[in-house]
């Protein structure tokens, strides 16, 4: 298969196909992606939590609370900084979660919040639990990602990569216009895979610094925030969708900006406490 892009003929070895489909009987597989990225989430913040002493319904008392609550930050988040796309809507359209649309800063900033209510409604050490859900949060992203990829969503510039994403006309709206009446269809960079396959990284690396024992309590989050402020970065740089600005740049890049001096802020915090094994053990019930 061959595309033109830029004015010149690129031979495309393979390409990612999008699927020609985007439910399953009633349900929107960008929503089940999403249910299943929360119920990963859950079971591997469980695990963690009952491992340094945790109690066994913590983790389900505190998701039942910060899921919804994060799902309507995420949204409202998502409507402040893409406006534009509901200028000429429906007002309810606001509330059409099914057809996308999601901002995980927004989801993570509201969902943080409600856990950290529920936790000090139980008597639980906020910090030490957060450790323990840290590395679920990319876990959720990079599986609720793959919703993106049903609903043609979330792509890059044109690619002529042997992994370029192949994009229907009807889904290349709302980018560039030279990129819409392309003579031939071209492929993108799938934004959204590398998104996933980074966050999957960012677990192992989460978990891993967790496993040494260098972070005081609570601190873990400045990691995810880091790596996740990172990608969403470069990945703003090679989205082509369009977004709302502030002087001239996508939102997006400066929330990723601020998520890389938020971590930093959080990591070089003054240091309390301790950070082995029995410290957290000892605290998980102490606020």
């Amino acid at each position: 298969m061959g595309h033109r892009v830029g004015g010149s003929v690129h031979n495309v070895i393979a390409a990612i196909p999008s699927p020609s489909f985007n439910t399953i009987g009633p349900f929107s597989i960008y929503g089940l992606c999403i249910a299943l990225g929360v119920i990963a989430a859950v079971s591997l913040s469980q695990r963690r939590w009952t491992e340094v002493g945790g109690g066994e319904d913590d983790i389900s008392a505190i998701a039942i609370w910060a899921v919804p609550a994060g799902v309507v930050g995420a949204r409202i988040y998502h409507v402040i900084t893409d406006w534009h796309r509901f200028e000429d809507e429906s007002f309810w359209q606001i509330f059409n979660v099914r057809a996308g649309g999601l901002g995980i800063p927004g989801g993570m900033f509201l969902g943080v919040v409600a856990g950290m209510i529920v936790a000090r409604a139980r008597g639980i050490s906020f910090p030490s639990v957060l450790d323990a859900i840290v590395p679920a949060l990319p876990l959720a992203q990079a599986i609720g990602r793959w919703g993106n990829w049903f609903n043609q969503e979330v792509y890059g510039r044109p690619t002529d990569l042997p992994w370029g994403l192949e994009i229907d006309a009807a889904h290349r709206t709302g980018i560039p216009t030279e990129y819409q009446n392309m003579a031939e269809n071209p492929t993108f960079h799938p934004t959204f895979l590398y998104e996933s396959l980074w966050n999957l990284g960012l677990v192992g690396v989460i978990i891993w610094i967790d496993g040494k024992k260098i972070v005081p309590r609570g601190r873990l989050i400045s990691v995810y925030m880091f790596g996740y402020g990172i990608a969403r970065l470069w990945l703003e740089t090679v989205r082509i969708d369009a977004a709302t600005e502030l002087a001239g740049v996508r939102v997006n890049i400066w929330m990723s900006i601020a998520l890389i001096v938020g971590a930093g802020i959080v990591w070089f915090w003054p240091k309390k406490g301790d950070t082995s094994d029995d410290a957290v053990e000892s605290d998980v019930l102490v606020e």
